[in-house]
């Protein structure tokens, strides 16, 4: 309180008016100077107040009043919260790591969602949230101390703030260890989130990737088509990318980032194989031409040799058995019909040439190679037919040593490092002795079946290498 000089009680009530007194012990000038004087210290006064600082001019009334301020020497209630509010502030830190460390994870959490959708990533993001609910349990406990105490009350107890002290202790210990966890959890997440980037990475050159791709074909196509040449088919597998195109355009947010990465890589590899040929179609042309010609040729050999069968024929069923030729009995026939069949699809392929139906022309000039090559053996079995019956006709030794030469040779390997041979290796062995003999023996007699016994050597013969081959693969050996 503000002191004040005491003064006699006056009563209010009306008096008559008085003129003003003078002091009997002060003259007038005194007065004067007096009255001068009170006013420069006045305004002496009052430009001091006017000079002080703000803060100071607004603390000056707190300076002077009775109460509600607080006292700048505490002693042990301003010591205790000194250290709540240390506390408090390690606290705030702890929640503005956790917090700043849940919202980068959580862009990796993102990153990994949208690019992949195995267990291992489902299961990541199901930890995340479980995460996500600690640490909103962690983040209200922090909220709730600091929503109970106040440390900036003036009246504030020294209990009170050893109370706030300990809570905000135990929040920030709460926040810390939600944190290592979280941590741990982002480790963890290494092989996931590499892959989920490496993706990401991928995405937007794969994109441009297939839209350069399209560009290519497109471009390639339009040379050809300059050329004179069409190109409907590949037209229009070029024009079935069209909608993979508006796809990847609408972009991985619409249709996610695997299925966006495989439709590019698809779109890039449909449309590089238009593009491919449709920069070979001139040399297909050309191609297609030369085999036209060719095979053109091919046939009409064909049927000259076609009819030399039938003299070979004449001489076989003169020379030999019926079993050495009446399997051949049918070629002329077939070789005239195979010859017929392949110059009606030569007439087609160059339909399709002219019509520039390229796979149709491709097609049907491999169906005409097809039929001349089965006519060309047919027609080749009978000249080497003969020709091998008479070589056996005039000395069949030839065909017995080599065969036999074989077996010995089979045996000797299936006893090498044994003193018994294997039962796997004797049997078939010991088969093919009795059934080259016994093919020996067919030779024998007024018209002896001379290609029974050519085909009877050459199935022993194939019969013994079976064994050579098997013991010399066991044995990890090579054939010399």
């Amino acid at each position: 309180m503000t002191a004040t000089t005491s003064e006699p009680y006056t009563p209010i009530a009306p008096r008559a008016h008085q003129p003003p007194r003078r002091s009997p012990h002060r003259p007038p000038e005194a007065s004067r100077k007096a009255s001068l004087t009170g006013v420069r210290s006045a305004a002496r006064d009052a430009l001091t107040l006017v000079l002080l600082p703000l803060p100071l001019l607004l603390a000056l009334p707190a300076a002077f009043a009775g109460g509600g301020t607080r006292r700048w020497f505490g002693g042990r209630a301003e010591s205790q919260r000194a250290e709540a509010q240390a506390a408090k502030d390690a606290a705030a830190a702890a929640f503005y790591e956790l917090d700043t460390a849940q919202r980068d994870l959580r862009i990796s959490i993102e990153t990994i969602k949208a690019v992949d959708d195995t267990p291992a990533a489902r299961r990541a993001v199901s930890d995340f949230e479980g995460l996500g609910r600690r640490i909103d349990e962690a983040s209200g406990q922090y909220i709730t101390a600091i929503d109970a105490h106040d440390l900036d009350r003036d009246d504030l107890e020294a209990s009170a703030a050893t109370h706030a002290r300990s809570e905000l202790t135990r929040a920030k210990e709460e926040l810390g260890r939600v944190k290592q966890d979280l941590d741990r959890f982002a480790d963890g997440l290494g092989p996931l989130l590499g892959k989920a980037e490496t993706q990401l990475a991928r995405l937007a050159p794969s994109v441009e990737r297939a839209r350069q791709s399209l560009l290519a074909a497109s471009n390639a196509l339009d040379a050809v088509r300059g050329s004179g040449l069409r190109a409907d088919d590949l037209a229009a597998r070029l024009a079935a990318l069209g909608p993979e195109l508006t796809r990847l355009n609408q972009g991985a947010g619409q249709h996610g980032v695997p299925e966006t990465l495989e439709r590019a890589d698809r779109v890039a590899r449909e449309a590089e194989a238009v593009r491919a040929e449709a920069a070979r179609l001139p040399e297909r042309a050309a191609e297609i031409d030369h085999r036209l010609v060719s095979l053109r040729t091919r046939a009409e050999a064909l049927t000259t040799r076609s009819g030399q069968v039938e003299p070979l024929l004449s001489e076989l069923r003169r020379r030999f058995s019926a079993a050495c030729w009446q399997d051949l009995q049918h070629v002329p026939e077939q070789a005239t019909d195979h010859v017929r069949q392949a110059e009606a699809k030569l007439k087609e392929a160059q339909a399709a040439r002219d019509a520039q139906r390229w796979p149709d022309a491709t097609a049907l000039l491999s169906t005409v190679r097809a039929l001349l090559n089965t006519t060309d053996e047919a027609v080749s079995a009978a000249g080497d037919r003969l020709r091998r019956l008479n070589a056996v006709q005039k000395d069949p030794r030839g065909e017995i040593d080599r065969t036999r030469f074989a077996i010995r040779d089979a045996q000797r390997l299936a006893m090498s490092g044994r003193n018994t041979p294997d039962p796997r290796d004797a049997r078939p062995l010991d088969e093919s002795v009795a059934r080259l003999d016994r093919a020996i023996a067919g030779l024998e007699g007024r018209h002896p079946d001379y290609w029974h016994f050519l085909t009877e050597a050459e199935a022993v013969r194939h019969t013994v290498a079976g064994v050579v081959s098997r013991i010399r693969e066991e044995r990890g050996t090579t054939a010399h």
